[in-house]
Order: structure tokens, then C-alpha cells, then sequence
């Protein structure tokens, strides 16, 4: 399913809330203004750059894979 708003369109998107310190959310705001974005894509580049790197992150990696070898074992047990 796509919803299609103005030039963005989202694939079964997620409404989310987000508590900023004021300063922040008044320099996101000032960012949003200047690259002419709505602040709520500004936000979803953010977070999207965020997590591009943490793909190429390998002390991130190595911490995911161990947090995924420790919740298999959990899930296997669960499933039994």
C-alpha cells in the first residue's frame, strides 16, 4: 500500500512522536526552512543517513551480531 501526499509517498508508514529540546527543534525547524523540506522529512533523512551508516558501522555490526546470536537462542526456546 502507498499513500501518495504532495511529492512523497510511503509504504505502509508509521506515525511517530519525537520530543526535541526546544533549541534543537527550532534548528530543525530553520533547516527544514532553508533546504525547503517539511520538518518531518528532514527528520526521515536523518534518521535514514543514521542508519545507512550504521550498516557500514563494524563495531555496530559486531554488537548486533552478538545481540542477534543471544535473542536466537532465546526465540528457539520460546518456540519450543
Amino acid at each position: 500500500m502507498v499513500l501518495n501526499r504532495g511529492k512523497e509517498a510511503f509504504a505502509m508508514s508509521k506515525a511517530m512522536t519525537l520530543r526535541l529540546k526546544d533549541e534543537l527543534a527550532r534548528e530543525l525547524e530553520a533547516i527544514a526552512r532553508v533546504e525547503d523540506i517539511t520538518v518531518s522529512e528532514a527528520v526521515r533523512q536523518a534518521i535514514t543517513e543514521h542508519v545507512e551508516a550504521k550498516r557500514s558501522d563494524r563495531a555496530f555490526q559486531k554488537r548486533l551480531d552478538r545481540f542477534m546470536n543471544e535473542n536466537q537462542a532465546i526465540l528457539e526456546r520460546l518456540a519450543r
